[in-house]
């Protein structure tokens, strides 16, 4: 059953939904952007459904100053009140939880780890953001306007092993100075995180964290791709620590999983709300 709540968070009253269920582990939903909490095309709301149904109890809000929330709008860096309140209301609403598993998608995920630590038992991370910028209101991200060097690389290497693309060049109907832009962005060597970049705080989160985290990446999505570039090598050297950290990839391009999709996430979702 679907219920509509509230709770406070410094002052302000923050709207939240919770789908109950009599499971003793639950997921809490931390939306991305500034998107309201039953998410695009009421996806969220949807998800929460689907995982309710399998048995654990849903819990998802809007932040301050987003959808039906009091307060000032701070952005995803100002949340961790929202979010320490979050878990703390999700857990009065539904007392028989043991454990509890914030997922979030986008600057959702990065905030979910810019703030620990956090009273939660496993997070669910899905296209973190390493942009210095936050996502765009409609909670896509708003990305550069070239994906990094390994998409190009790989878009490239697949056009060029296809014959339609060859006789589409010798006939003029390709962009030369846009395949040139592409070609000279395929030599750059992925940089290591800037010390005090987002990134850099993200890969420090979790070479520390003791909880298991899932990382679920749609690898034709421009801000997975960044994140699969800035921290491929520190993410293979943190999960040397077996059950720590897991990823797993979709050949997709959708941020946020959308259409059948979204039975590949809430599949993922529902395997990491299992109890280890």
């Amino acid at each position: 059953m679907r219920h509509q709540l509230s709770f406070a968070c410094e002052g302000a009253a923050l709207a939240a939904t919770l789908d109950d269920a009599p499971g003793s582990t639950g997921l809490l939903i931390v939306s991305g952007g500034n998107e309201i909490r039953s998410g695009a095309h009421r996806g969220m709301a949807m998800l929460a459904q689907r995982v309710a149904e399998a048995g654990h109890p849903v819990f998802r809000f809007d932040r301050r100053g987003i959808g039906d929330s009091e307060g000032d709008n701070g952005g995803y860096r100002s949340s961790g009140p929202d979010v320490t309140a979050a878990i703390a209301a999700f857990r009065d609403a539904a007392p028989q939880m043991t454990r509890v598993v914030a997922f979030g998608n986008c600057d959702a995920a990065s905030a979910l780890l810019l703030h620990q630590p956090l009273q939660l038992d496993g997070l669910i991370l899905a296209n973190p953001w390493t942009y210095e910028d936050a996502c765009a209101d409609d909670g896509e991200a708003d990305e550069p306007a070239l994906p990094p060097a390994s998409a190009i690389r790989s878009r490239y290497l697949s056009r060029l092993k296809d014959p339609k693309s060859l006789i589409r060049l010798v006939r003029g109907e390709i962009d030369l100075k846009k395949l040139a832009r592409g070609l000279s962005a395929m030599g750059r060597k992925p940089a290591p995180p800037a010390f005090g970049s987002l990134a850099d705080e993200l890969e420090a989160t979790l070479a520390e964290m003791f909880c298991p985290v899932t990382i679920l990446l749609a690898t034709g999505d421009r801000t997975a791709q960044a994140f699969m570039e800035k921290l491929a090598k520190p993410l293979a050297h943190i999960a040397a620590n077996p059950g720590s950290i897991r990823v797993e990839r979709l050949t997709s391009p959708s941020h946020s999983f959308a259409g059948d999709d979204g039975e590949w996430l809430a599949a993922r979702i529902l395997a990491a709300l299992k109890p280890n």
